[in-house]
């Protein structure tokens, strides 16, 4: 360097107070005062880029440079999309529903598309299924593999304090021909007409099936294995396990044997009545125990151990 020739990496004040060490104008520097004070400066220089018509011309730098602007004016508008889209008041349509509740699917036989809906207190085992136009009473119970399905016959309706176990089909025959309603496969109830109807504090026990147009009266045991089709079944009745009942009504307060197969009204009219010495007589009373209170606690257990509904009382 030349005498007298001022250093391009240090700052001269001239006074003394203060010594400066810089790299050049755009770089990185760091200046220190004789009081002890330190200031430190950082630059940097992005090579600008030239017109884009020049970009076969471009460095290698600007290449780079180029295509981090280009991914941040991408990611700039989505967010300005998203943000307008989601402030634009047009509701984004809805994803498929999955899991126990489903909604069904619109068909030729079922003309309008419904969600299942549950009381308070129902418990839906993960591996049930529910679809369609099915409506749960409080404090209901599904097993794991039951079907309930409100996609062909609708309504269906289960009654509060019922249980659904594992294995059960619920299903119906269609009630719509296009716009045309099917009469002959609903039921009247209370005068209100539907595919299925399951009262209160009722058992379907496992792997029994109620297919409509049927209807089960309140506190009554459909048994292991049994069917219960085209029919109607009166309340406080015992359906054995194996039991079939297709195309009668069965009264109040009677019973079925195991593995009996009734398909005519006078072979319902004869069936035998419960009396208290009858070995099933209050059998339905400690399944609805067990099912309500399996109800309470898995739902306890999904919230993290919130305190159990009160025990409802059964029916006697």
């Amino acid at each position: 360097m030349a005498d007298g020739a001022e250093d391009p990496g240090i700052d001269q004040a001239g006074d003394g107070k203060v010594v400066g060490i810089r790299s050049d104008e755009t770089g990185s520097g760091v200046r220190r005062t004789t009081e002890g004070g330190l200031t430190l400066r950082f630059a940097f220089d992005i090579p600008k880029l030239p017109s884009l018509k020049c970009v076969p011309t471009w460095t290698h730098q600007q290449l780079i440079n180029g295509a981090l602007m280009g991914a941040v004016a991408v990611l700039l508008a989505l967010a300005a999309y998203q943000y307008f889209a989601g402030s634009s008041g047009t509701a984004a349509e809805p994803a498929a529903a999955t899991g126990p509740l489903r909604s069904n699917v619109q068909t030729e036989f079922n003309p309008t598309i419904d969600q299942p809906v549950a009381g308070a207190g129902t418990y839906i085992d993960k591996l049930a299924s529910v679809i369609g136009s099915v409506t749960l009473g409080e404090r209901a119970f599904v097993g794991p593999f039951a079907s309930i399905r409100g996609d062909e016959g609708q309504p269906i309706v289960i009654g509060a304090g019922s249980n659904v176990q594992d294995m059960v089909v619920v299903h119906a025959l269609e009630t719509f021909d296009g716009a045309r309603v099917v009469d002959a496969n609903l039921v009247t109830v209370e005068g209100k007409k539907y595919a299925v109807y399951i009262g209160k504090n009722v058992s379907l026990a496992h792997q029994s099936q109620v297919h409509g147009p049927a209807a089960v009266g309140d506190n009554t045991f459909v048994g292991m294995q049994a069917l219960v089709f085209k029919a109607t079944v009166g309340k406080n009745v015992v359906i054995e396990p194996g039991a079939k009942v297709m195309g009668v009504n069965v009264a109040d307060g009677r019973y079925v044997p195991a593995g009996t197969t009734v398909t005519t009204q006078e072979a319902a009219d004869a069936l035998p009545k419960i009396t208290p010495d009858y070995v099933f007589a209050k059998l339905n009373a400690g399944v609805l125990q067990v099912n309500q209170e399996f109800a309470d606690a898995y739902l306890a257990a999904a919230s993290g151990g919130a305190e159990a509904a009160p025990k409802a009382e059964a029916a006697p």
